[in-house]
């Protein structure tokens, strides 16, 4: 049974423990014996918690004994990345920069999900500050990918995939700037929410470029994601009963999302489109050129905030950092204040322009990444091949944190491969039930 335990969704965990099936205590010390036996865990957990989980744990034992339970994932074990502050315990963000940063206290995320009863299992693995989609980081450790032994799991938030696909967490807390959730999600089949920008708390979050920074769960279904959103932020979870795809309007944006696939994200992707209009969406195609305008300033805007941000620190000791890390933040030293500020207006033009086109539709589809996880060792060996990589796994994705809405990628059932679901700034409860129906539809 405790193996068991250890494949099950978080909701499904959560109500074994209210039905007095699942024991807390138990259930965290068959996580945490997991993660002491895997050979991966020193790739995927940077730090173990174990005296606060077992702590954690026993106070929702308690709770369950009692009736007294504060919502449906009490005494549920979650991961961590690594750019989560937690008290008393070192929270360095994949970095050599910030070796032994401990911070006094957790971060507002934390603390709430600690408040509904999560158990926190640890600290995971990350890109270095957060600021590449390939997961590859020789600073620290690069997590392993589910599907590919030799490959990258996708990153920032690479351990936190990890930790759910190896049952090393019944669900991974990341951070999403330019896919840093949905990139990792999708390469390791699992379901990936994007946060509308503002909707949840960065404070006690190690920042990367805080206009695009959102916070997320990886997990293993869309009822975990709408569960583990609600307790992150102290609120109710979306209502999933019912949803359907009956009378259901998508539409694929062909207008660069669709360039270049390789074959199986776009084998996978029309393979999950055609099971969609199977459950009854009606699909159609559309071009909107002004998602090109948008991508042509992606680079004044992330590397400019995320130069600007670490400027002082990078700079003290730039010889710790992975050089290809070092050199993508360096380029936000291009770019002056007006066409900063210039590129934002633009933007915000865009996105209006972009809300129009789409108003029609439920949500966009696309695939999650054009791309399948790269060869690790040829990363580090091949500049050229580790920037085009880069840049094109993060290509998809980063549509959604440019055009400012949530996101929400879903597994396509062919490995390492996902279709991701974009709709309007503050519509996750209405991005989760369609998540939740595409999920059956996909199964």
């Amino acid at each position: 049974m405790r193996r068991q335990w250890l494949t099950m969704s978080a909701g499904a965990l959560g109500r074994g423990i209210a039905a007095g099936q699942i024991d807390p205590l138990e259930l965290t010390g068959a996580y945490l014996d997991a993660i002491a036996a895997h050979p991966m865990t020193p790739r995927i957990y940077a730090r173990v918690t174990a005296e606060r989980a077992l702590a954690e744990a026993e106070a929702a034992r308690k709770r369950a004994g009692s009736g007294h339970r504060r919502g449906p994932l009490d005494g549920v074990p979650i991961s961590w990345k690594d750019l989560f502050d937690t008290a008393g315990i070192a929270t360095e963000a994949g970095s050599a920069l910030l070796q032994g940063r401990v911070p006094e206290a957790d971060a507002e995320v934390l603390r709430n999900a600690t408040a509904a009863g999560a158990v926190c299992l640890g600290k995971t693995h990350m890109s270095e500050l957060a600021f590449s989609g390939l997961g590859l980081n020789p600073v620290t450790q690069t997590p392993p990918c589910l599907n590919d032994a030799d490959a990258v799991p996708g990153g920032s938030s690479s351990g936190a995939a990890a930790s759910v696909a190896f049952g090393l967490a019944a669900c991974g807390i990341g951070s999403d700037t330019g896919g840093s959730v949905r990139i990792p999600a999708a390469w390791n089949d699992l379901v990936g929410l994007k946060t509308t920008a503002g909707r949840l708390s960065l404070k006690g979050v190690v920042p990367l470029a805080e206009s695009f920074d959102t916070v997320g769960p990886l997990c293993r279904t869309v009822e975990d994601a709408a569960l583990m959103l609600a307790m992150l932020e102290g609120g109710r979870a979306a209502d999933l009963r019912g949803a359907s795809l009956t009378g259901v309007r998508l539409m694929v944006l062909d207008t660069i999302a669709m360039d270049g696939l390789r074959g199986a994200p776009r084998a996978g992707f029309r393979s999950a489109v055609e099971r969609l209009q199977a459950a009854g969406a009606t699909v159609a195609h559309r071009e909107i050129p002004e998602v090109e305008q948008a991508m042509e300033l992606a680079g004044v805007l992330f590397t400019t905030e995320a130069y600007a941000t670490w400027k002082d620190v990078i700079e003290a000791a730039p010889e710790k950092m992975f050089p290809a890390i070092l050199e993508r933040f360096r380029a936000g030293r291009d770019y002056g204040g007006v066409a900063f500020v210039s590129a934002w207006q633009k933007l915000r033009r865009l996105r209006r322009v972009w809300a129009e086109k789409t108003a029609g539709f439920d949500a966009v589809i696309i695939p999650t990444a054009a791309n399948l996880p790269p060869d690790a060792k040829r990363l580090m060996a091949d500049t050229e091949y580790y920037v085009t990589e880069n840049l094109l796994t993060l290509r998809n994705t980063r549509i959604g944190n440019l055009m400012g809405g949530a996101a929400l990628s879903l597994p396509t059932g062919l490995p390492s491969t996902g279709i991701m679901f974009l709709t309007p700034p503050h519509s996750e409860e209405r991005l989760l039930r369609l998540g939740a129906a595409a999920e059956a539809a996909l199964a």
